[in-house]
């Protein structure tokens, strides 16, 4: 076990603190449990499948006691990763999450519309840029450069795998996100009619600019 805070690769009794960050950085970077009636929707959307598919590309932030405080995760092949997503874990959740009738009527709602449709991942503009991520720290371990610690070995392992690029979606109004992906060198991407979100990319090497 390490003493001081480090970044490792993810391990599956991780699986339950994963969770937990994403559930409180979920709403537009802020704790999503006043918000959604089931908020453990959005671990199932955005943490726990790419654990699941891809735990080769998952890293976390120990606190240095063994409890993993902050995550970089993602695939190296979006594509790739929507048809495991469909054939793979789908149908791991499916029943507990089942697919709203029309459209949806409620935030909940909305995010388990996002799970049944994961072709939405599927966005041409972004085709240069393969891979993509979902990053996240718990507030008090946020502005102390571990999240960009994260981003840097989330980088280097694509870059081992041949992967050129990156992309991410994040929500719009999330403003001090934006300014943490500029800094690390994370450009706009133009997506027509992108609605409540912005799609940014960057190339897996040049990593001494991080």
């Amino acid at each position: 076990m390490t003493t001081t805070p480090a970044i490792r690769p993810y391990r599956p009794d991780d699986r339950d603190a994963l969770d937990d960050i994403c559930i409180r950085t979920a709403h537009n970077g802020q704790d999503s449990r006043p918000f959604y009636a089931d908020p453990t929707i959005f671990p199932v959307n955005f943490a726990a499948p790419y654990a699941h598919l891809e735990p080769e590309l998952a890293f976390v932030l120990d606190d240095g006691q063994g409890q993993a405080v902050g995550y970089v995760l993602g695939t190296a092949d979006t594509p790739r990763f929507v048809d495991a997503f469909r054939e793979k874990w789908l149908p791991l959740v499916a029943d507990r999450y089942p697919e709203p009738a029309g459209e949806p009527r409620t935030p909940d709602e909305a995010m388990i519309a996002l799970l049944h449709h994961p072709e939405r991942m599927i966005v041409p503009e972004v085709t240069a840029y393969p891979a993509h991520l979902h990053i996240d720290l718990l507030p008090p371990w946020q502005g102390r450069g571990y999240g960009r610690a994260l981003m840097r070995t989330f980088l280097a392992a694509l870059h081992g795998q041949g992967v050129p690029a990156v992309h991410l979606c994040m929500v719009t109004a999330n403003i001090p996100a934006r300014a943490f992906y500029d800094r690390l060198g994370f450009r706009e991407i133009d997506v027509p009619d992108p609605g409540p979100v912005t799609y940014l990319g960057r190339t897996t090497g040049e990593l001494e600019t991080l």
